[in-house]
């Protein structure tokens, strides 16, 4: 099941792509805007390009650390449970939570905003050392940005992390995060090399239709695999 688990969140990551976007593409695109210093002989799109990438790669690790931490959580709580059972609820969970983040991604129903609240309210404390970390001018600096920004209140992000509870171990859950990350990272690098054109693109009604409705099919797909796995 695994294997469908990192896939999914793979394309789950590139159909959120307009979400992404909207939550992280301005930090992305400032790193171009702000990266005006440069030393003799070095190039300016190549610099802006490396710092681009450090960010992501900071922002996918801490995605993976969230994600190996509530797998592993759910599998030692699991041994105070029927193992089978209690995996079969979480897929359930999960499943559901596509489908909300689907609705969401559509802009058919906005239920899963009242899930950030809860993030809002853990990243006030972590936000003023994320703005100490402006402007970013150092590879260094930029993964560090990255492993702070990658605890954004984030919707997409937090039902991602209910594929990984319920993948049932640290392993698996990091790998699905992982994943993830993969996926929305082609949507963030375009936002820094072309942010005006790729958020026009994504704004598209058209586009956000078909990508919710794509996640809202995984998570009934995901929730036909629990009702299969109960009978």
């Amino acid at each position: 099941m695994i294997n469908f688990d990192v896939s999914g969140a793979l394309l789950v990551g590139l159909m959120g792509a307009g979400h992404c976007f909207g939550m992280c593409g301005g930090l992305v695109a400032a790193f171009s805007s702000q990266t005006t210093t440069v030393k003799i002989g070095e190039n300016l799109l190549l610099k802006q390009i490396w710092l681009q990438l450090s960010y992501n790669f900071g922002r996918i690790v801490s995605y993976s650390l969230a994600g190996a931490i509530v797998g592993g959580s759910a599998a030692s709580l699991g041994s105070f449970f029927e193992i089978d059972n209690y995996l079969i609820g979480l897929r359930i969970f999960a499943g559901l939570m596509m489908i909300i983040t689907g609705l969401y991604v559509s802009q058919i129903w906005f239920g899963l905003t009242k899930i950030e609240i809860i993030g809002k309210f853990l990243w006030k404390f972590i936000q003023p050392f994320a703005t100490k970390l402006l402007p970013i001018q150092t590879r260094p600096k930029a993964i560090i940005a990255g492993l702070v920004w990658g605890w954004l209140p984030c919707g997409l992000v937090y039902s991602m992390l209910t594929w990984a509870v319920a993948s049932g171990s640290a392993l698996d859950g990091a790998t699905i995060m992982a994943a993830f990350g993969l996926g929305t990272l082609p949507s963030l690098l375009a936002a820094g090399a072309a942010a005006k054109t790729v958020s026009s693109w994504l704004q598209q009604r058209a586009i956000k239709v078909v990508s919710g409705v794509s996640i809202i099919l995984f998570g009934i797909h995901t929730l036909f695999i629990a009702v299969q796995q109960l009978s």
